[in-house]
């Protein structure tokens, strides 16, 4: 790695996705912290080892910046912020996790009716509810930006500034910043050491195309390493843009395949899509990236809504190559 950045691997609660990154970078007499790992009891000591283990403190942390208020790169921002008296800096668009957390009931509420309108049973949907009735947010507080982090601003380490650049898609609130001497990109989710997908549905429009497009801004940047969220470094940034896009257009093919010969539901379709991921990947994720394939395909005049109790999807006669 290179000197100055330290990789901090934090543990997560979630099947598939034991670990997750926080990048210390060092800035003059301390560090500024991109991502914070999820909260949890216990967390805040994983990451104490997590810097000692690089000679570090919580105390060095100078700046908080997170790459989006997802719970595994925003959870501890506020424990540390309270402990260091250091900024947080963020997008402002972090209402897809501020809302849930002011409310949890009326965002569970507004899950289940989505999903019973997109046709889950109600047995499921009954297990999901009482799943989720104690489930822990693994945010330590919600607490604003300090400063909202929007093109035009620059993040100051040892490295040299670091430029924002947004790139909504896996979630509203997401941005990469980009060091251009060096061709350094902290990817947040955006790229991931795999590719992997996950869409935040359900606070943006279309948040595939919002993907697709983000794809295109990392793209211009020339990256030649990239610093993910989950996984380790690469150097192949082109290829896993690539891979992402490609992707994306299987996943959008299969939807579209499973609804050309009849309406399906959402419920419907996730198993026709992803029958070889359901045993590895939690439902409720799968369910809502089709959720985010059919909107797209929605978007661009290849699918559309039929009925509403529930919702079932038929696909449209406007195929890719006309677009």
């Amino acid at each position: 790695m290179l000197p100055g950045v330290f990789r901090l691997r934090l543990p997560l609660p979630w099947p598939g996705v034991p670990h997750g990154n926080a990048w210390a970078v060092k800035a003059g007499d301390g560090v500024v912290l991109f991502d914070t790992g999820y909260h949890e009891p216990g967390s805040m000591v994983q990451l104490e080892r997590a810097l000692a283990m690089c000679g570090l403190l919580v105390e060095d942390i100078r700046l908080v910046v997170c790459t989006h208020a997802h719970s595994d790169h925003y959870g501890q921002a506020g424990a540390i912020v309270a402990r260091t008296g250091c900024e947080l800096w963020m997008h402002p668009k972090y209402e897809h996790m501020s809302i849930g957390e002011h409310d949890p009931e009326a965002t569970l509420q507004r899950r289940i009716e989505v999903a019973r309108q997109s046709g889950v049973p109600e047995a499921p949907l009954k297990r999901f509810a009482q799943e989720r009735e104690h489930h822990e947010s693994g945010i330590s507080a919600v607490i604003a930006p300090d400063r909202e982090l929007l093109p035009g601003v620059v993040v100051n380490t040892d490295l040299g500034p670091w430029s924002v650049y947004e790139t909504p898609g896996h979630a509203p609130s997401h941005v990469c910043l980009f060091q251009p001497e060096r061709r350094l990109l902290i990817s947040g989710d955006h790229l991931l050491g795999r590719i992997s997908l996950f869409f935040d549905f359900g606070y943006s429009p279309d948040p595939v195309g919002e993907f697709l497009s983000s794809l295109g801004v990392v793209e211009r940047l020339g990256a030649r390493l990239c610093l993910p969220g989950h996984g380790r470094t690469f150097t192949d940034v082109r290829a896993h843009i690539d891979g992402n896009r490609t992707l994306v257009a299987e996943r959008l093919e299969k939807v579209r395949g499973a609804i050309e010969p009849q309406p399906l539901t959402a419920f419907e379709i996730v198993p026709r899509v992803f029958s070889d991921e359901l045993a590895t990947h939690g439902g409720p994720w799968l369910f809502s990236e089709t959720l985010a394939l059919l909107t797209h395909l929605e978007a661009v005049g290849q699918a559309t809504r039929v009925g509403d109790d529930p919702v079932r999807w038929s696909a449209t006669d406007r195929r890719p190559a006309d677009l």
